[in-house]
């Protein structure tokens, strides 16, 4: 399995600041050491041009030249500076290659960061500062229309099981039916006013393994009923982890790799091309954050597999790879 990473852009974030910017070179320690079938490469930085299919002109160059005002570095919680500008291309460029190698016949990649849905097209918000998913979902469909050109737009589901509720994403796919947006979150976490998603679950405070299974059901067979993606963008967070000191909510270690596996498993068995980002994880203590985002490598795998298995077969018999299901694969055991 392929993942990308950019956690050598450190911010010089000051002192005491709540945002666990180790948490990435940490992780990408652990899947160095304890899962080495996983190939680590360093993110590309996304270009102005990409990031101009969400974001508005303005915002991209008060980023990448460090106009932001006082006001909008406050709403993101990061004070400006290179390495936040260069770490925040390299982010969405990750999502970028992830979605691109998962569509290419990979069928599953990661980003060891991503996640940033708080970003709007014009501003970001809580801890977010351009929006991977949706970057990497419109340029996956700029490419999808220059290959196939009379046929259906590409069709992107967005499955955001952050605790927080991906509002930025929302807005930005507002009314766009190529694009649909689920999220899973906390009722009374931030962001405290939400934008409506195509699918909005909220979560009470406390709501525990079985109750989380129970809700995530329902809305993949909602999902199922009214949308059919061909490519799928899974926010992975760890923050609705029982550990995690703002999500509030009690899922277990076990829970949160149910979790996980019911996602991929939902999409391999559609044979669904997902690339996962990491979003969001604040462990009361880092190491539970890390671990958390460690299992959710360790599901993925397994799925890697099966696409590797799968892949290697289609070659065999069509002597080609290819990007999603072929004819035979529809009837093969999952």
């Amino acid at each position: 399995m392929q993942a990308f990473y950019a956690d050598h852009f450190v911010l010089p974030l000051p002192a005491g600041h709540r945002f666990p910017m180790a948490k990435y070179g940490r992780l990408r320690e652990r899947l160095r050491a304890e899962l080495p079938t996983i190939a680590l490469a360093q993110a590309e930085a996304a270009s102005d041009g990409e990031l101009a299919l969400v974001h508005t002109p303005a915002y991209i160059a008060a980023i990448q030249q460090g106009t932001l005002t006082p006001a909008a570095q406050r709403e993101i919680g990061f004070p400006w500076s290179p390495a936040m500008a260069e770490r925040a291309r390299r982010s969405v460029g990750a999502t970028i290659q992830a979605c691109r190698h998962a569509m290419a016949g990979a069928g599953l990649a990661a980003n060891l960061a991503g996640g940033t849905h708080h970003a709007y097209a014009d501003k970001g918000s809580g801890f977010c500062v351009f929006n991977d998913a949706a970057v990497a979902a419109r340029l996956m469909q700029a490419e999808h229309a220059r290959r196939h050109r009379l046929g259906r737009p590409l069709q992107v589901a967005i499955v955001d099981l952050d605790v927080h509720q991906g509002n930025g994403t929302a807005r930005i796919f507002a009314n766009d039916p190529s694009v649909f947006t689920l999220s899973l979150h906390g009722a009374k976490n931030f962001p405290f006013r939400k934008e409506p998603s195509d699918l909005d679950v909220d979560l009470p405070d406390g709501c525990d393994d079985d109750g989380y299974r129970e809700a995530l059901e329902r809305a993949l067979d909602e999902l199922t009923s009214r949308f059919d993606p061909d490519l799928i963008i899974y926010l992975a967070g760890a923050d609705p982890h029982e550990g995690d000191r703002l999500g509030r909510l009690k899922l277990s270690f076990d829970g949160m790799e149910s979790r996980d596996r019911r996602v991929l498993d939902w999409a391999w068995q559609r044979r669904i091309p997902l690339a996962f980002t990491m979003a969001g994880g604040y462990g009361i203590d880092m190491e539970t954050t890390v671990q958390v985002q460690v299992n959710t490598y360790q599901v993925a795998l397994a799925y890697a597999q099966r696409w590797a298995a799968a892949s290697s077969e289609a070659r065999e018999l069509d002597g080609s790879a290819t990007r999603r299901t072929p004819a035979h694969w529809q009837n093969a055991a999952p």
